[in-house]
């Protein structure tokens, strides 16, 4: 009887650890589109990757960054929020959304290499599908310290830090 009970137990175990693997890999945030592109034109702004970043935006946002930013450049309105003492960027990841009718106001946590940067950069992105489906950044908000409170509700916020458009 024992040793039916521990082979019921460890059978248990085992499936339930599967399917939270499963859930883990199903639920992670690259796993869904909207997500997925907002990583990839936060990693590339940071990166310098203008390429990749320019095409991930909708086409009135890059209306906006050719007439405002420096030299028509994404990354370059990205690196003229950053504080010289916060150093180079490292990386980002997703922190949390939320979806508002069809789009999805996502927010990112960005690290750089020193000072507050390091301790977290919030960037705000809205993310809305053209109309091949393809998702878009319609709006940014934040690369400001996650210690600052206008990070706080950028989504909402229209005096948020370094909106646009």
């Amino acid at each position: 009887m024992i040793s039916k009970r521990v082979l019921w137990i460890v059978i248990s175990a085992g499936i339930v650890i599967v399917l939270v693997a499963l859930a883990s890999v199903a639920l992670a945030p690259q796993s869904t589109p909207a997500f997925d592109a907002a990583l990839r034109f936060a990693d590339a702004a940071g990166r310098g990757d203008d390429a990749t970043a320019t095409a991930l935006l909708a086409p009135a946002l890059l209306d906006y960054v050719r007439v405002t930013c420096p030299a028509g450049s994404v990354s370059a309105c990205v690196r003229a929020y950053m504080p010289p003492e916060w150093g180079d960027y490292i990386s980002v990841v997703y922190r949390r959304s939320a979806l508002v009718g069809s789009a999805w106001d996502v927010q990112l946590i960005a690290t750089y290499a020193e000072n507050e940067g390091f301790s977290g950069v919030c960037i705000y992105l809205r993310m809305e599908a053209d109309a091949a489906q393809q998702w878009r950044v319609t709006a940014w908000a934040g690369w400001v310290s996650c210690g600052d409170p206008a990070s706080r509700e950028m989504a909402a916020n229209p005096d948020a830090p370094n909106r646009a458009p």
